[in-house]
């Protein structure tokens, strides 16, 4: 059973409604898919109300858990813990952050910031993360991410190996765009092996972190 908590739909920059995203995902075997649009206060509020909606519809009628989240993205690094509050206030279950990738301008301290956050369940794409960012992502209990995502993606070897030392929980996400970026059976593997993984290790993720991060989002 597949769990990714990274997905895009046409709500920010992605193809898809978030109803026919969910669907796909079904259709692929998902057993949980999170959407997590751009946002900033500009968008904030209308992305997380239509979200929940689709998402409750869609676990109304099939088998699978769909998660309303956002992606709080190229804001003020300072600003992170104040919006990553409001997102939770307004209903999002899962805040992510876009982590200091290497192939986007994120303002530097961003990784800081969100991983000092207690509103923030995950960091996404952190790009090259030091040791301070990975011990405060052990010690706040904030998941890193292993990403699919062209571009982001070159730094996923990087994360893995600073995480797997430190202790730190990994999630091996799509940043999906569309439903041809979801992940199929046998593709996630191939992202974690890629990153440096052994299989076990990836196993381990799979039944295990998945587990504790959905636990930790609805406690």
């Amino acid at each position: 059973m597949i769990y990714d908590f990274h997905t895009h739909t046409f709500l920010s920059d992605g193809i898809n409604s978030p109803i026919e995203l969910i669907r796909c995902a079904y259709s692929y075997g998902y057993a949980c898919v999170a959407l997590t649009d751009h946002v900033s206060y500009s968008n904030i509020d209308m992305i997380i109300e239509s979200v929940k909606k689709d998402c409750q519809l869609a676990q109304k009628y099939w088998d699978i858990n769909a998660i309303p989240g956002v992606e709080l993205t190229n804001i003020p690094a300072k600003s992170i813990n104040d919006m990553a509050m409001y997102a939770k206030e307004k209903g999002a279950i899962l805040v992510s952050v876009h982590g200091e990738t290497m192939v986007e301008p994120v303002e530097k301290g961003t990784n800081l910031e969100a991983l000092s956050s207690r509103y923030v369940d995950m960091l996404a794409h952190p790009g090259l993360l030091t040791d301070e960012e990975v011990l405060l992502a052990v010690k706040n209990g904030i998941y890193l991410e292993l990403t699919r995502r062209q571009g982001h993606s070159l730094s996923n070897g990087h994360v893995a190996k600073k995480a797997m030392e430190a202790g730190a929980g990994l999630l091996i996400n799509s940043d999906a765009h569309s439903h041809l970026d979801l992940y199929k059976e046998g593709i996630q593997l191939n992202v974690a092996m890629g990153a440096g993984l052994t299989e076990k290790q990836a196993e381990y993720i799979f039944k295990n972190n998945n587990k504790a991060f959905l636990k930790k989002l609805f406690q």
